[in-house]
């Protein structure tokens, strides 16, 4: 995992302020349930010198409520 020091101002995948970013280049595992800080991780994949990564757009609770795709959790069938 790396912190990209060329992410965008916004999260480009749902337009919302996040509070970090993190891009990564090997397995990853993802768990929300019951984070206290975190309450939507955008997912954008990109390259860096030819290869292919994955930057993560950490939200926190306050910055998903009520705009964006910030909706409240869909339930698996």
């Amino acid at each position: 995992m790396r912190i990209p020091d060329d992410a965008a101002a916004a999260c480009p995948v749902c337009g919302n302020a996040y509070d970090s970013v993190s891009e990564h280049d090997a397995g990853l595992m993802v768990n929300l349930l019951d984070n206290e800080r975190y309450r939507r991780v955008c997912f954008d994949p990109v390259g860096v010198d030819g290869e292919p990564r994955v930057r993560f757009y950490h939200h926190t609770h306050g910055q998903t409520a009520g705009g964006g795709c910030g909706g409240p959790p869909v339930a698996p069938e």
